[in-house]
């Protein structure tokens, strides 16, 4: 069918979180809308509309994220929806056709999101950007190297508190955005229909020399079984100025009395695994994190750096977008970047789902080449590529799904 594609007005925001809520099977609550909307801004959420019926969503937030290079501008998608009675008529085709328009033509040249399903945003040129992981660990597992405790205090989490400290993170690790006071409210929001039984939202803080230098975000849960306390902690966040930090505060999440184990709905891939002496003992699941779409492969590959200097040129398809279809000469290193069109030969071929999944620095040009995704036209410009796309600190990772 054709849907009439618009822009939503302030007072149709709230159908389209209800629709949104259905779309995903589920229901919103009345007190969670205001927190949800405030995050909004309107005239970049979209509605499609079969004749007055709302029946499909999506819409962006105008995001700072840090990606190698410092921190830039990206569109944040979300809210792509579509009703139950409207599937796999292309709406969702159509909402995602009219918002990279709009996004190209106000020149933001990314776009990141969380995929619901990976298969359906492959389709619109997005690549899976950077990991997280889903662990469940038993209390009091131990570490390889002793941690020296102490030093942590309980607070009231609150924005005042605690964003120092993130921001100290978000500079360091591609994938984290900057959180102003309404993503602080929402990250902070905790009201009881929410718990499924635990304790109020928890906060622990690391004070070093200039105040908190890391915090952990979590609740938990009391039980009892045969063999006495069988309690679980539950990890909302936790971010830290430092590897010590970071060590002592998991430590600390370990060791809670009464607790049986630590789960981690979305936790970095890095840190907490090293810390274990015997990985094993966490039941992790590495999964998908940020998906990444070049709106405008230019734009987006001059906007950051690179790790080493690299000088190639990169023969883009795109389908979806084809402003992008054709070559480009990327030139840049560690300082920064060019990159426009040429008609030299191409160096590497590329889908530009391929450019968004290696744009963050935390998948590897190189494993897309082994998925057959990447082909390599001159000799060793697909290992200089991936060196160059790397990012050599922390792996790139998104703490909050939006």
């Amino acid at each position: 069918m054709t849907a009439e594609i618009r822009p939503l007005q302030p007072a149709e925001l709230s159908p389209g979180l209800q629709l949104l809520e259905l779309a995903f099977g589920g229901a919103s609550h009345p007190d969670d809308e205001a927190i949800e909307i405030a995050l909004c801004e309107p005239d970049r959420f979209y509605g499609a509309y079969d004749g007055t019926q709302l029946v499909g969503t999506c819409g962006s937030f105008a995001l700072e994220m840090t990606v190698p290079g410092g921190p830039r501008p990206v569109a944040g998608v979300t809210w792509v929806g579509v009703a139950p009675t409207h599937h796999r008529q292309g709406i969702a085709s159509s909402l995602m056709r009219r918002q990279l328009d709009d996004l190209h033509a106000a020149g933001e040249p990314v776009a990141a999101l969380w995929a619901s399903e990976g298969a359906i945003y492959q389709r619109f040129g997005y690549g899976p950007a950077s990991w997280g992981l889903q662990a469940t660990v038993p209390s009091r597992a131990a570490f390889s190297l002793p941690v020296q405790t102490g030093g942590l205090e309980l607070t009231a989490p609150s924005e005042a508190e605690l964003a120092p400290a993130y921001e100290h993170a978000r500079t360091r690790r591609p994938g984290y955005y900057s959180r102003a006071s309404a993503w602080w409210d929402y990250r902070l929001y905790d009201p009881e229909h929410r718990r499924k039984g635990a304790s109020p939202l928890l906060c622990v803080v690391s004070r070093g020399r200039y105040g908190v230098d890391g915090y952990a975000l979590y609740s938990t849960t009391g039980d009892w079984g045969d063999g006495g306390p069988k309690g679980k902690v539950r990890v909302r966040e936790l971010a830290a100025a430092s590897p010590e930090v970071t060590a002592r505060l998991w430590r600390y999440l370990l060791d809670l009395d009464l607790m049986a184990e630590v789960v981690c709905g979305l936790a970095p891939d890095d840190a907490l695994l090293q810390l274990l002496s015997d990985p094993r003992r966490a039941q992790a699941t590495v999964t998908d994190n940020l998906w990444v779409r070049l709106v405008d492969v230019s734009a987006a590959l001059a906007a950051r750096s690179y790790a080493v200097p690299i000088d190639l040129v990169l023969e883009v398809g795109d389908t979806f977008c084809p402003w992008n279809d054709g070559r480009v000469r990327l030139t840049g290193g560690p300082d920064g970047a060019t990159c426009v069109s040429t008609s030299d030969p191409a160096d590497l071929v590329v889908q530009v789902a391929d450019l968004g999944a290696a744009y963050l620095g935390g998948t590897t040009l190189v494993s897309r080449a082994a998925a057959g995704r990447v082909t390599e036209v001159t000799a060793g410009s697909l290992a200089a590529a991936s060196i160059a796309f790397g990012w050599p600190g922390p792996a790139p990772y998104c703490p909050l799904v939006f």
